[in-house]
């Protein structure tokens, strides 16, 4: 057997193992390191994704365990983005591409963000100028529960109005960052899984359900979902001084 045909025999668990413990000796994950794990991520099947996902947070609760504090938090953020990137470039080459169109107040929205939020194992991020609907904060603290990575990104004008869920769900251990700059954090989209984006008009609250005429598409193209988690990247990064 050759050494290439004997790795690809290996469980996939452990040959994740070994590419993670590796980019932990120093903390830093280096070019090729990156690139070997890119290969592993890039291979894997819908259904591997959370198996990796899975080695991920137990090297970091490890890595916490041992008092690793931020910078263990900072080496799983840079391996998911990777998981998440790879993802991407897999369904990208494999995938065809469906779209929602809806509607309020005549569409359920409510229950399609939900059922999206439900769905997803691997990460929710979320990126709303406001969110007040308790239906949809209640679907994302139970993702946040069975352990999905969740993220959510508002604005610090609306946090704290009345009925806000923003703060609740960082008490609750959803990662939360605000905009706090003069202008307004105006977005209402998030990002399941990597595969599936789901932006519009409409704002994540009661109001938005019962009165307004708002729209939101939901659609799994590749190269709309990369554009969408890519913008949410460089926006956690910009507001990562004014939140957690």
């Amino acid at each position: 057997m050759t050494r290439e045909s004997h790795r690809a025999a290996r469980p996939l668990a452990e040959r994740i193992d070994e590419l993670l413990d590796r980019t932990l000796d120093d903390g830093q994950v280096s070019r090729g390191e990156r690139s070997a794990l890119g290969e592993v991520f890039e291979s894997l099947t819908n259904a591997e994704v959370p198996l990796a996902q899975s080695r991920v947070f137990a090297r970091l609760r490890s890595e916490l365990a041992r008092g690793g504090g931020e910078p263990a938090i900072a080496w799983c953020t840079a391996i998911l983005d990777l998981l998440t990137s790879r993802t991407i470039a897999r369904l990208a080459r494999t995938g065809s591409a469906r779209h929602e169109a809806w509607f309020s107040p005549d569409d359920a929205c409510p229950r399609r963000i939900v059922q999206a939020i439900d769905a997803a194992r691997q990460s929710i991020d979320v990126c709303v100028f406001t969110l007040t609907d308790d239906r949809i904060a209640a679907a994302l603290r139970a993702a946040r529960d069975r352990g999905v990575a969740v993220r959510l990104i508002t604005d610090d004008d609306k946090s704290g109005d009345p009925g806000s869920d923003a703060e609740a769900l960082a008490r609750a251990g959803v990662r939360v960052r605000m905009d706090r700059t003069p202008a307004h954090m105006h977005h209402k989209f998030a990002v399941f899984d990597a595969r599936l984006v789901l932006t519009g008009s409409y704002n994540w609250t009661r109001s938005a359900d019962r009165d307004n005429r708002e729209n939101f598409v939901v659609s799994d193209d590749p190269a709309l979902v990369r554009r969408f988690h890519e913008h949410f990247a460089r926006l956690w990064d910009e507001f990562g001084d004014g939140g957690s």
